[in-house]
């Protein structure tokens, strides 16, 4: 029993060793949007990064030094790469050599709203091959309240080793803001949380190296829960926005004048906003994790459905505003031009992921309308079987028969759309200054 003590004191301080003097090494399995600038991070200071990720082009790339990441600079990544401190792989037999593992692979819902946790199992299997005593495990990828300790734990304890003694397990939330200029992965505060206080330790202190602010909390599930919270939080009141707009428009009032007056309030208030529905990787998807869990303990998440139906029968309110525009010159959306500004899920960035575009365009073709778009940073998109391009935007705004802005990129000449657009249904309030019949706010 004493030998065994001593040596789980031993693997403990040899990797906190290894962190502190640089010389573990870190492996990213999953180089997206959370994989690469973490890999990036660490390489930048001072350790020999491994990156793992399946898809081979991607693996090419990085290994090139050209990032396909907006938020990752080409230099920043040629850097590293002149360094030697970052190599890309798609072979997880790289395991063996390693001392760390963030795991940031996707975690979607299936149709059912259910998770999908494929890619983490697949993921933790593939490691579990060349697993070894003494290493770090950390867990980003966004899911439910618990899966640590369910779904990693049982695989990688497998191999008779104990958790906090031979290995150490934990759980950090990515938090990633595509195109922020202000907050990216080395200054946005990183909770973890570990299976023991062990972990949790080595956990923070492998986080301390490369990154400003470290919060530990005081397990898997509370840093697991923090992700949800943040992302239910949002969810939740972008929804009630979405309800009163839909209430203003039904009064004639202004939406975004009563928002921008509430916005004064020093205290008790925060201020939301419309749009044409929710997108990207988080917080379209992440609460309904929450809600899966919660069913499994008898408890029905209320907001959280409620919020979800609001915010997805935006793109058709979008469509019912496109076809109050079009009423003005008697048009049916049926054989109507409609150009759609913009595909991406949030402004300046490139990014489709769960856009509500991509649902408005849906609605017009099935109501048999040709929709053309224009988006600076996506030069192609698929939509029903057919693949859509981008349009020069001057061209196609004096063409259409109405113009919609899904969404507001900041380097879009709304000037000239104003002067040449047709009609203009603006769902993000891009056009505010600007008063004119032919333009329709949400």
């Amino acid at each position: 029993m004493q030998a065994a003590i001593v040596e789980s004191i031993s693997c403990a301080e040899r990797i906190g060793r290894k962190i502190r003097d640089r010389s573990a090494r870190v492996g990213v399995v999953g180089l997206g949007y959370v994989g690469l600038p973490l890999a990036v991070e660490f390489a930048k200071a001072g350790f020999a990064v491994t990156g793992i990720d399946l898809q081979q082009a991607k693996v090419d790339q990085v290994n090139r030094g050209e990032s396909y990441i907006r938020d990752v600079a080409d230099s920043d990544l040629q850097e590293v790469r002149k360094n030697k401190r970052l190599i890309a792989v798609s072979d997880f037999r790289a395991v063996a050599e390693l001392d760390t593992i963030n795991i940031c692979v996707p975690t979607p819902l299936r149709k059912t709203k259910d998770p999908d946790m494929s890619y983490i199992i697949s993921a933790c299997q593939e490691i579990a091959k060349y697993f070894h005593p003494g290493m770090l495990i950390i867990l980003e990828s966004t899911t439910y309240p618990g899966t640590t300790e369910e779904v990693l734990l049982p695989t990688l304890s497998g191999m008779g080793l104990s958790v906090g003694k031979d290995f150490f397990l934990c759980f950090s939330p990515e938090r990633v803001d595509p195109g922020n200029p202000r907050f990216q992965t080395r200054n946005i505060p990183k909770v973890v949380g570990g299976v023991t206080p062990e972990c949790t330790e080595l956990g923070a202190l492998f986080y301390r190296q490369a990154l400003e602010t470290v919060i530990p909390v005081s397990s898997t599930r509370v840093a697991e829960m923090v992700k949800l919270l943040e992302n239910t939080f949002r969810m939740i009141n972008i929804g009630l926005v979405n309800e009163i707009a839909i209430m203003c428009d039904r009064m004639g009032i202004n939406v975004w004048e009563v928002i921008e007056a509430a916005a004064s309030k020093p205290f008790g208030f925060m201020p939301f906003y419309p749009g044409p529905g929710l997108g990207g990787h988080c917080i379209p998807i992440d609460p309904f994790y929450l809600s899966w869990k919660s069913r499994e303990a008898g408890i029905e998440a209320r907001f959280i459905e409620l919020a979800g139906h609001i915010n997805g029968q935006m793109p058709h309110f979008v469509l019912e505003k496109i076809q109050n525009a079009l009423n003005d010159v008697s048009k049916p959306i049926k054989g109507s031009h409609i150009h759609i500004l913009g595909v991406a899920y949030k402004k300046d960035i490139d990014d489709v992921r769960e856009s509500p575009a991509l649902d408005v365009i849906h609605l017009l073709m099935k109501r048999g309308a040709t929709v053309t778009y224009s988006d600076p940073y996506v030069p192609a998109i698929q939509i029903d079987g057919a693949q859509l391009s981008s349009a020069c935007f001057l061209d196609e705004i004096s063409r259409a028969d109405c113009t919609v802005i899904i969404t507001d990129h900041s380097n879009v000449n709304y000037e000239a759309l104003v002067q040449h657009g047709r009609l203009i249904v603006d769902t993000r309030n891009a056009l505010r200054g600007h008063s004119h019949a032919k333009i329709f706010r949400l």
